[in-house]
């Protein structure tokens, strides 16, 4: 079997997530608005085809086409590699990311079962906290939302707090400004609205330079935390600055989770591991696909630290579906809001990657592959090459 196509298409479809002066998602679920979307094809000699959402169109042209055209799809180590050294100046790990889902994808299909079975099957199902969006409103307010998910079944609620948000004047702000006394306010307020029935953990979302909590601010809240009985502290500093993450794990008991957001794949994690400044380890999918995650996975499970899932997606369903709950235990199901409609699917899929149980799991795909149903006819009626069309 040969590659003998691959494709990034674009479209047009909706969002509800908008934007500060800053940059920052301060508001997930406001009102629809047109963005362009991709979905990346790879196509074999044998009609069997990888799918995956995302992709960069200019970028699949000049450097993953003309790599993977005529090489074995099922050689995905080798093409991994190959893509990996392209990251030194040419391509991102979250476009490798999409290549090599997309080869998972194809592989599934290609020997008709889930990519979690290929990878080596563990659970049909995991279980599913509520991740909130950010700036949901007052202390009172994330309280309702909590419990509102609770009702739901979940048994677990992270808190985004206010980022990059002024609670005071209810406005976007830089993140050079923080509120950890009121962050802590929507913490106590949610552990006294759900008790000890929810196990809850945290995340500021710690990016900008200069910005998020100092380190004293972040021991503070650690403190916070702990006489809450919080599960984790997830990305509590800026993540370029190792060094005041040993001392804040040193300091705290709460486990801190991180590095979220800094590239280097599974190579930045082994380097967290070993220099002890984490006590959890956070991945994704988008640092390098399923190939990259299962590789930290590995790496975690042999420094016996948990590795826990940054965000959703049916790539990451596989990857729990492979792994022991004692090394990733947690799939992250948001974000969350009132009055959001999650379960309702958006295009080009048809249905969601991630039903849950009357028990708070999420249900691990079982159709070949990655699972995903596409709206093709959505596609072709919103691509861009057909919308451009006099």
């Amino acid at each position: 079997m040969k590659i003998t196509d691959v494709e990034t298409i674009e479209f047009k479809t909706y969002s509800t997530i908008h934007y500060s002066r800053w940059g920052y998602q301060y508001d997930f679920f406001g009102p629809k608005y047109e963005v362009i979307s991709s979905l990346t094809r790879i196509i074999t000699d044998e009609d069997v085809e990888g799918i995956c959402l995302g992709g960069n169109k200019a970028v699949t042209e000049r450097w993953i086409k003309p790599l993977l055209l005529g090489e074995d799809p099922l050689d995905r180590e080798k093409i991994w590699q190959w893509m990996y050294s392209l990251t030194r100046w040419r391509v991102n790990e979250r476009i490798i990311g999409v290549i090599d889902m997309a080869l998972w994808d194809l592989a599934g299909k290609y020997f008709n079962v889930p990519v979690y079975k290929l990878l080596g099957g563990f659970r049909d199902r995991a279980k599913a906290y509520a991740s909130s969006g950010p700036n949901l409103g007052t202390p009172e307010d994330y309280a309702d939302h909590a419990e509102e998910c609770r009702k739901k079944g979940y048994k677990g609620y992270k808190i985004h707090p206010y980022i990059f948000y002024d609670p005071v004047k209810q406005e976007p702000c830089p993140d050079t400004r923080t509120f950890p006394e009121w962050d802590i306010k929507i913490c106590k307020a949610v552990r006294e609205r759900v008790g000890d029935e929810m196990i809850l953990t945290f995340d500021p979302w710690t990016v900008g330079s200069g910005g998020g909590y100092s380190f004293e601010e972040a021991v503070w809240v650690g403190r916070e935390l702990e006489k809450l009985n919080f599960y984790w502290f997830e990305q509590p500093l800026l993540e370029d600055r190792i060094e005041p993450y040993i001392k804040l794990c040193q300091e705290l008991r709460i486990p801190i989770l991180a590095p979220e957001m800094s590239v280097g794949s599974f190579y930045t994690r082994a380097e967290w591991i070993t220099r002890r400044a984490a006590d959890m380890i956070r991945m994704e999918c988008g640092l390098g696909g399923i190939t990259a995650v299962k590789k930290c996975v590995d790496v975690c499970e042999a420094y016996g630290v948990k590795c826990e899932l940054h965000g959703g997606g049916f790539e990451h369903l596989h990857i729990l579906g492979a792994t022991s709950p004692k090394i990733c235990e947690w799939y992250e199901r948001g974000l969350l809001g009132p009055r959001f409609d999650y379960e309702k699917p958006r295009p080009p899929l048809k249905k969601i990657c991630d039903p849950m149980d009357n028990d708070g799991n999420v249900l691990i795909p079982q159709k070949p592959g990655l699972g995903m149903e596409i709206d093709w006819d959505y596609i072709e009626e919103n691509r861009l090459e057909q919308c451009d069309k006099p």
